[in-house]
C-alpha cells in the first residue's frame, strides 16, 4: 500500500452508527483481529485481550450496557453483528516501570493504537466500526466473566455500515500543527 492509498483509507474510516444485519465473514474478522495483534506497544507489552462477542443474545446484552436512555447515546449498538471487547491486561515489567517513571499509563496508549489498527483493517475490508468508551463496565465484566481486577477501556462495534462515508469535519491542518515551537 502506498502512502496515498493509506490516506484514502483513513479518509474512509469513520465511526459508524448504523449497521446492516449482514454477518461478517470469518476471514475478514480474523484479519481485523490480526491487525490488532500486530499493533506496536510500549516495550512490546501487548497489554490487551480481545473478546469477540458474536453470540446474538450475549451481544445484545452487551449492547444494553452501552446505551444510555438519559443521554440518548449508543442506541445503534444492537445493530452491529459483532462487538470486540478490549480488556486491559497487565503490562510487562519494563512498560510498567516506564509508566511509573514517566507518569503515563502506557497500556491505555497501546490499547488506543491496537484499536485503531483494527478499525483501519475493518475499513479496508469494507466494514464499519465505532469505538465506545461509554458503557457500564461492571455489567460488561459480569456478562463476559472478566475478573473484577481487570479494566475494559474500549468496545468496538463491527459490521457492514448502513450508510455512506460522511464528509469529515476537522480543524484545518494549520490550526493543529506548528513547527519547532508551540
Amino acid at each position: 500500500m502506498k502512502g496515498k492509498e493509506l490516506l484514502e483509507l483513513i479518509y474512509k474510516r469513520q465511526s459508524d452508527r448504523a449497521y446492516l444485519a449482514t454477518p461478517i465473514e470469518d476471514d475478514k474478522l480474523h484479519r481485523v483481529l490480526e491487525a490488532g495483534r500486530l499493533a506496536p506497544s510500549a516495550c512490546n507489552a501487548q497489554p490487551w485481550k480481545f473478546i469477540v462477542v458474536n453470540d446474538q443474545d450475549l451481544k445484545n446484552k452487551i449492547a444494553d450496557c452501552t446505551s444510555s436512555k438519559v443521554l440518548g447515546m449508543n442506541h445503534f449498538t444492537k445493530q452491529a453483528p459483532v462487538h470486540i471487547v478490549i480488556v486491559e491486561e497487565r503490562a510487562n515489567f519494563t512498560s510498567s516501570a516506564g509508566s511509573l517513571i514517566k507518569g503515563k499509563h502506557f497500556p491505555l496508549i497501546d490499547i488506543g493504537i491496537t484499536a485503531e489498527h483494527m478499525c483501519l483493517q475493518a475499513a479496508a475490508e469494507g466494514l464499519g466500526t465505532c469505538m465506545l468508551g461509554w458503557f457500564d463496565e461492571t455489567n460488561v465484566k459480569k456478562l463476559l466473566n472478566i475478573p473484577k481486577s481487570k479494566r475494559v477501556p474500549l468496545i468496538i462495534t463491527l459490521g457492514y455500515p448502513a450508510s455512506e462515508t460522511r464528509e469529515k469535519r476537522r480543524k484545518e491542518i494549520n490550526q493543529i500543527t506548528s513547527y519547532n515551537k508551540y
